[in-house]
């Protein structure tokens, strides 16, 4: 099963072109989640008291961890997350909080070492940019760390288009080359 992170919230994203192209190589059929459309739940108290006393229980079922077991069972995963103040947009993070849960994406070690729970033998994430100074931990590189360390996703690849806003820019040239580099 493949899982498609949509983080785009333009129509005509760049970012969701690239991650079009690269679903229509690897897959023509996809589950999409789009952050836009997801309300996360406010994380307070009364939250993290029901969150950990259904981690204690082992009650993985409930509904809360949904998109933590979807996550954990997809074959391949492709996040699409723009480029935005050097890093992802807010929901991307919302979404790999609300994901990052012990005993279904990861667990400890009796060392206290994180050892992943995913299936996923592949994770790419799709970012566009308008300039081109993107250092790497400021997005790719955090969730790249996240999926190798904790979920057990050692195969981490970036799909990038950048420089799309410089002045004088040949967008549909910078997205062409991306596309091309993808096929």
């Amino acid at each position: 099963m493949v899982l498609f992170i949509n983080a785009c919230v333009r129509a005509e994203s760049r970012t969701l072109q690239l991650a079009k192209a690269q679903l229509a190589r690897i897959s023509d059929d996809y589950i999409e989640i789009k952050l836009v459309d997801v309300t996360f739940p406010k994380i307070d108290e009364s939250f993290l008291t029901k969150r950990d006393s259904l981690i204690a229980n082992k009650k993985f079922d409930d509904d809360l961890f949904a998109m933590a077991r979807q996550f954990a069972v997809a074959d391949t995963i492709v996040i699409a997350a723009p480029y935005w103040d050097l890093s992802f947009p807010a929901m991307v993070k919302q979404y790999l909080e609300f994901i990052n849960v012990v005993g279904i994406t990861f667990e400890y070690t009796n060392d206290g070492i994180p050892r992943g729970l995913c299936k996923a033998n592949k994770l790419y994430y799709v970012m566009t940019a308008g300039g081109n100074f993107v250092p790497e931990d400021f997005g790719y590189g955090y969730v790249k760390t996240l999926c190798q360390s904790f979920y057990g996703i050692k195969d981490v690849e970036l799909i990038s288009a950048i420089g799309l806003d410089v002045y004088g820019a040949d967008v549909s040239l910078i997205l062409n080359e991306a596309v091309n580099k993808i096929k």
